[in-house]
């Protein structure tokens, strides 16, 4: 398992790596600064430009007030949002990686189709959906886990990165269903190796590479499980 991810970590240079790399960090950004500007619009739109206080009279600047307070708010949330929006991305572009890796290789096997737009686009929405429920119901358990909060936060990301990266990358060759028989043959294998994903995540900038660095390496592993198998 620490061999494919090296593999993963040797290929950082090749250029479709780059490439998916660059694409999830920008329309990650692109989307964190859109919501931004509509709840920024939102405040605006529903704040006074005056307020009455008693005892004090009329005050100004609560707009500005708020939106000051909400740029903060809003980086803070974007810590805790960029691995999810980044991880969704680039589970668009995941066959590009997982192409590059088989080019370099596995380079006899046989081509495979890529999987249609509209098949990545609505996989990867329920990804990111997945992701924002699973980790803000884990912030009710983060309260109880005391010191252990890190672990807790590597088992569930571990397991939703194991889960959906490693069903993506077999899909290409297995089909949905033979995927998920070889997931289920292999299930504590591939929650280790997302663990593996998972553990680097809370470090900024670090953590924009796991994406990638996961596709390719649950790609490695799949050739691997699927060749034993």
């Amino acid at each position: 398992m620490l061999g494919d991810f090296l593999k993963a970590v040797l290929q950082l240079g090749d250029r479709r790596f780059r490439r998916v790399m660059g694409l999830g960090v920008l329309l990650t950004l692109a989307l964190l600064i859109a919501v931004y500007a509509g709840f920024l619009a939102l405040i605006q739109s529903v704040t006074p430009e005056t307020i009455d206080i008693p005892f004090v009279g009329p005050v100004t600047g609560l707009e500005t007030l708020l939106s000051w307070g909400s740029a903060v708010l809003m980086i803070g949330l974007s810590v805790f949002l960029m691995m999810p929006v980044a991880s969704a991305f680039t589970g668009l572009f995941l066959e590009d990686v997982a192409q590059a890796v088989e080019d370099r290789h596995y380079p006899s096997l046989p081509s495979v189709p890529r999987m249609a737009w509209g098949d990545a686009l609505v996989d990867a929405a329920n990804f990111f959906a997945l992701l924002i429920a699973v980790n803000a119901l884990a912030l009710i358990l983060y309260a109880f886990a005391g010191p252990f909060v890190p672990v807790v936060f590597w088992a569930v990301n571990g397991f939703l990165l194991g889960r959906e990266y490693f069903t993506l990358v077999a899909m290409r060759r297995l089909g949905r269903q033979g995927a998920k028989a070889l997931r289920g043959r292999h299930g504590g294998k591939i929650w280790l190796a997302g663990i593996l994903m998972a553990a680097p995540l809370s470090l900024p900038l670090v953590n924009l590479l796991i994406p990638v660095l996961g596709a390719a390496t649950f790609t490695h592993l799949f050739h691997r499980l699927n060749r034993d198998a």
